[in-house]
């Protein structure tokens, strides 16, 4: 890649980065920023979030965590990278109401300005949530640049309503638009707006070495072979998927890793299905390395028509076959896994491969992986973030 001659850059221009909790989920914006912490200086921005609170544990169990980020407190503290500071502001838990978004606008307003203050040049600010609309124009930044991971409006449990009004307002208010699928960009190009594509990346040294002494105590007494699913095991979740493999498996055990929200009742009443909740990210490569095929057994639904796993490079990298669903993100890597339309084609999938393994044929394909590192895609969210003028057209390849 190349600037064209003329285009305007602040090399080193600190970050302000709205996103989910550091260090809660393995996120792509957690990745990409790991790798420009040896460039700029980063204050990542905690937020509230985008589920509005309900009468359940869920939302006590995230209000006390909240609070707890919220309070000082004495003791340990997670010991962050050189260059990165994380920020707890406090927030008001709902965007709903005109008075909601204008106490939550005076709540980060105050805080972000002492802190913008504080900083020897103004930041460029990242946002991957479209709650901060009404901090653009408010905030002396240099440029706003809107990170679109997923189609917030669809996710099961959050204020579709609330969150599609905000991300129209944030679109038609930025300076720069990346999303992370075509079927994304689509819909922002639907709002008036031209965006980047940028895909996500893979680690392929991280998940081809699982960790040296890491054991998951969870699997000891688990039926093998183990068919394994890692993530949010929530509503996106085709259950019939999961349903009809549960019945003609013969062996094995079924194994969903990963929190839970709201997932179907159905699930409970899968004999050889075994949910062993969240692992830390550390353990996921021995996770894939105890299976003997990955699945992704996604729902067919907009909400996922519209997103791009974070799995689906890190299921390829560790060599295992990988079963998946047929959605917009999976049909780009097609010669790498087997991908199915209906149940019965996933089930016949799941079982050929627990017996066949990995074919030499997608083996091969998997190679492309090599080009999909974090360092690269990093660089280009560098790249696009810090041009004044950072239209699609602004980068030329060489």
């Amino acid at each position: 890649m190349k600037r064209i001659p003329g285009d305007s850059v602040d090399e080193c221009a600190p970050l302000l980065v709205f996103a989910d909790d550091w260090g809660r989920h393995p996120s792509s914006c957690q990745h990409l920023i790991r790798h420009l912490l040896d460039r700029h200086t980063v204050h990542w921005i905690n937020t509230i979030g985008t589920r509005p609170p309900r009468l359940n544990w869920d939302t006590v169990r995230r209000g006390l965590e909240k609070i707890g980020h919220w309070t000082p407190r004495s003791g340990n503290r997670e010991v962050l990278p050189e260059n990165l500071h994380v920020h707890n502001p406090r927030m008001w838990p709902w965007f709903r109401s005109r008075a909601d978004r204008w106490i939550n606008r005076r709540l980060l307003g105050r805080y972000l300005k002492s802190l913008i203050d504080s900083l020897p040049a103004p930041p460029i600010a990242i946002t991957t949530l479209p709650i901060v609309a009404d901090l653009v124009g408010l905030l002396p930044v240099q440029r706003w640049v809107y990170y679109c991971v997923d189609d917030f409006s669809e996710w099961p449990g959050l204020d579709g309503d609330t969150l599609r009004r905000m991300e129209a307002l944030l679109v038609q208010r930025v300076d720069t638009l990346i999303a992370v699928s075509e079927p994304l960009r689509d819909r922002l190009t639907g709002l008036g707006r031209d965006a980047h594509l940028l895909t996500h990346g893979v680690d392929l040294e991280f998940w081809q070495r699982p960790k040296d002494g890491v054991t998951i105590p969870q699997l000891a007494e688990l039926e093998r072979p183990l068919v394994v699913f890692w993530g949010v095991v929530d509503r996106r979740m085709d259950v019939e998927f999961v349903r009809c493999l549960n019945d003609q498996m013969t062996c094995g055990t079924i194994v969903l890793a990963g929190p839970e929200s709201d997932p179907d009742p159905t699930l409970s009443s899968c004999r050889r299905v075994v949910r062993i909740g969240s692992l830390p990210f550390s353990h996921l490569p021995t996770l894939a390395h105890e299976a003997a095929v990955l699945i992704m057994p996604y729902a067919d639904l907009p909400v996922t028509r519209a997103m791009q796993p974070l799995k689906l490079k890190e299921y390829l990298a560790t060599g295992k076959p990988v079963v998946v669903r047929d959605l917009p993100s999976t049909r780009e890597w097609a010669d790498c896994l087997d991908v199915a339309e209906t149940a019965e084609a996933f089930v016949e999938d799941v079982r050929k491969r627990m017996t066949t393994c990995l074919p030499q044929g997608q083996k091969i394909a998997r190679e492309r992986l090599a080009k999909e590192g974090w360092e690269e895609k990093s660089s280009q969210l560098e790249r696009w973030s810090l041009l004044k003028k950072a239209a699609p057209d602004v980068i030329c390849c060489s």
